[in-house]
């Protein structure tokens, strides 16, 4: 180990601290010993054994210091520093694409507007030596107002590119400014006219442009050169709009614009992979998982069918195969496909970190994850998913940043109660835990299965059940490892594993995180947890070595 590495390693061991606390104290004992025990006439010869001793002492507490650490949850082994992967590269340029402001007459182009935008992002994501933030974080600051520097500094990059979209009939107006950011000058600006049927000649244009003044290389076709018909293009935007709105409404609404793309260009492969991504938002939390991942895997494979590189594709089909058919080597394989193809891409990262977690992997789970945050480091989503991943491996303080990330970016954040109340729950911070839950249920109107866990860990029994009932009897689909969650809480496990054997039927999504998830080490000495555990194609010992 080179000297500048070891001593960063013993600062984060904490054995400085340890040091110095020890030779404080120490140094306290020897001058009482000194000073009191002639009083006392206590022997001399206990004075200098308490010096010795006290000597003697500082290598081994030093030694101590390196190999454990003291946590909430007591003393533990002190894990070991993971190298993370990078995303930046030398000399690496970087740029966020904010969502175009919609100047049509009736402001009716929202969609097309950030359509425009997205199909930039994602054009520029693609090249080479130029760190493009994700959609989810840039898209985030829409009607904020916040300052470019700001923005720049959220998301670490350079550049912004910000402008604005004017449609009237066929007619398209499109303005552009390309801003270095933390030095406040434009770098490049133009205005486009167009007819529509032209949009996507546009798009390149605006692409190469961008290119041009970064000084970089274009080696590959942009994106929006590959769409053909402009009329199932403008419908299916109006399909990826909705999609991102997460309601049950929205995302049935994105089926339907999805579907009359497809009427019109049977061809068109994103238009399938936009299916496949409703579906998958739509499971678990609105529709029952076998239905649809079912219908994920069916628009998936149609996508792939047309386009074998479509890298969103090959994470939906992904995930079909760890869900319904517990193929976790073929699901880690898809999801490799995707980070080869795409390794900017959000979803391709995200779901790599989440099944490396879920099968005990815990080194590339967290540089996995430490890839996802870089590339998408406005993301509630993200920021959310950390704060879940890192309590399951007893980052109990990095978890608590990221959970109050996530409500610092967004309070009424829709997808249900934060991941920082499970968290403090976990901490025995009750009341801080029950505050987040019933603040999340004025914008979800339901009380979640997390707060009828917490009523169980306090051993408020009564409050707990009818909590379980409440959100069951609202829920259209609830996975029964929720509903298992709760009756460990509750000491019956008998009833946790009946509703884990229901979970399997069912093939709840969450299924494969009950092995890593520390509330149900009560059941890891059950022979019937551990088998439901090598059903599912999780190793049972793995699973609990990288877990807290």
């Amino acid at each position: 180990m080179e000297a500048a590495k070891f001593f960063a390693e013993l600062k984060r061991r904490k054995v400085y601290r340890v040091a110095v606390t020890y030779a404080v104290v120490g140094w306290i004992i020897v001058q009482v010993a000194t000073q009191t025990f002639p009083f006392l006439e206590v022997p001399n010869w206990t004075v200098r054994l308490v010096i010795v001793l006290v000597a003697l002492g500082f290598p081994v507490a030093l030694v101590l210091a390196w190999i454990y650490d003291f946590t909430r949850q007591g003393i533990k082994r002190t894990a070991p520093k993971i190298d993370i992967v990078p995303v930046n590269q030398p000399n690496e340029k970087s740029i966020a694409v904010l969502p175009f402001a919609d100047l049509s007459p009736l402001h009716d182009h929202d969609y097309f507007s950030e359509g425009i935008a997205e199909e930039i992002l994602a054009a520029l994501a693609k090249i080479d030596n130029l760190r493009v933030a994700a959609r989810r974080s840039s898209f985030w600051f829409k009607d904020r107002n916040a300052q470019l520097s700001e923005i720049a500094q959220k998301l670490n990059v350079e550049h912004v590119l910000e402008g604005s979209v004017r449609r009237d009939g066929n007619r398209v107006r499109i303005t552009c400014e390309l801003i270095n950011a933390q030095q406040g000058f434009t770098i490049w600006s133009n205005t486009f006219d167009r007819e529509f049927q032209g949009i996507f000649a546009v798009e390149d244009e605006i692409t190469n442009a961008i290119v041009d003044a970064l000084k970089l290389k274009l080696e590959i076709a942009p994106t929006s050169s590959r769409i053909g018909n402009t009329d199932a293009y403008d419908v299916y935007l109006q399909g990826l709009f909705w999609s991102d709105k997460g309601t049950e409404d929205a995302l049935r609404r994105s089926l339907d614009l999805f579907a009359r793309a497809l009427q019109i260009d049977p061809r068109f492969s994103r238009a399938w992979t936009g299916v496949a991504k409703s579906w998958l938002w739509l499971a678990d939390a609105y529709v029952h998982p076998r239905e649809a991942y079912a219908k994920v895997r069916e628009a998936a494979l149609n996508a792939l069918k047309i386009d074998n590189d479509d890298a969103e594709a090959h994470v939906y089909l992904g995930e079909t195969k760890r869900i319904l058919d517990w193929d976790l080597d073929g699901a880690a394989a898809e999801f490799a496909c995707a980070v080869e193809l795409d390794p900017k891409s959000t979803p391709s990262n995200y779901f790599s970190a989440s099944l490396f977690a879920q099968r005990g992997d815990r080194a590339n789970a967290l540089a996995y994850l430490e890839r996802t945050s870089k590339i998408d480091p406005a993301s509630l989503w993200v920021s959310d998913f950390a704060c879940e991943l890192y309590r399951y491996f007893g980052l109990t303080e990095q978890a608590i940043v990221e959970g109050e990330r996530a409500l610092q970016l967004d309070p009424t954040f829709l997808h249900g109660p934060p991941a920082l109340a499970t968290v403090y729950r976990y901490l025995g911070r009750f009341d801080e835990a029950i505050a987040l839950y019933d603040k999340a249920k004025t914008f979800t109107g339901r009380p979640g299965i997390g707060l009828a866990i917490t009523y169980a860990m306090m051993g408020r029994r009564e409050d707990a059940c009818k909590t379980l009932d409440e959100t069951i009897g609202i829920r259209a689909y609830t996975p029964g490892d929720g509903i298992a969650f709760v009756h460990v809480a509750l000491g019956e496990y008998d009833e946790a594993i009946r509703a884990l054997e229901q979970a399997c039927e069912d093939r709840s999504s969450s299924l494969h995180n009950v092995g890593i998830t520390p509330e149900f080490k009560p059941l890891r000495g059950d022979a019937r947890f551990l088998s439901i555990l090598r059903r599912i194609g999780i190793d049972p010992e793995k699973a609990f070595a990288a877990s807290a």
